[in-house]
């Protein structure tokens, strides 16, 4: 068992999951999410979208990769600020639960990357063939707040899907989303389209994962 795992202050009971305790993990994934935006935009945004931006068209061509490179790319710095402030809140109670040993590490950025992946595919569903481009790690870190919203409990345990912390963290977030589906606009998003399905599928596989990922690590 890795230490850090076993520390004291990561089982002490009767605690709330504090929202910017931030572990390594999730300093070094914002780390790496605004490295990568500094590169692209020092070879272009617009050609670094086009070329790795991920669309239900590319799937159809088997770039199959863009699934993932599109998490780490963003329209500009008011995007990628707003998901790295977004991971920075709701990540860090999800990885301290996870630990942060190798284990929770890989975990972490493993539950990461699959909601980001899901919530590209959610968009697919909505609108398959269409060659409408999706950057961002919105999806992802949609994921992340789902989870964190099942650590809202005042001892350990997870918070049940029926609960009221969950069932109100979930309608305010879909009513958000129904919001900017309608508008067409969220802050932080400037003049592009906001591609809502992706924040929704990147929440349900957030909320649907968390406890079976806990329970591979051993951390129910």
């Amino acid at each position: 068992m890795d230490p850090q795992d076993s520390a004291p202050q990561d089982s002490a009971p009767g605690r709330r999951e504090r929202i910017f305790q931030s572990p390594w993990t999730v300093i070094s994934l914002i780390g790496f999410i605004l490295a990568c935006f500094l590169v692209q935009s020092w070879l272009g945004l617009d050609a670094t979208a086009n070329a790795w931006g991920f669309s239900p068209a590319a799937l159809d061509h088997g770039r199959w990769a863009t699934l993932v490179t599109a998490i780490f790319l963003h329209g500009g710095w008011a995007h990628v600020l707003t998901n790295a402030a977004f991971i920075l809140a709701f990540g860090s109670p999800v990885a301290q639960r996870m630990g942060t040993g190798a284990a929770g590490a890989a975990a972490f950025f493993g539950f990461f990357l699959v909601c980001g992946i899901l919530g590209n595919l959610s968009f697919t569903a909505f609108h398959p063939h269409a060659a409408d481009l999706v950057v961002g790690a919105s999806g992802a870190g949609s994921g992340l707040m789902a989870a964190a919203s099942r650590l809202l409990t005042p001892d350990r345990r997870l918070a049940p899907f029926i609960s009221q912390p969950v069932i109100v963290m979930a309608l305010a977030f879909l009513i958000a989303n129904l919001i900017i589906a309608f508008v067409g606009w969220a802050p932080g998003a400037g003049d592009a389209k906001v591609a809502w399905e992706v924040h929704l599928g990147g929440y349900a596989s957030g909320l649907l994962l968390f406890a079976p990922v806990l329970a591979l690590l051993r951390r129910p």
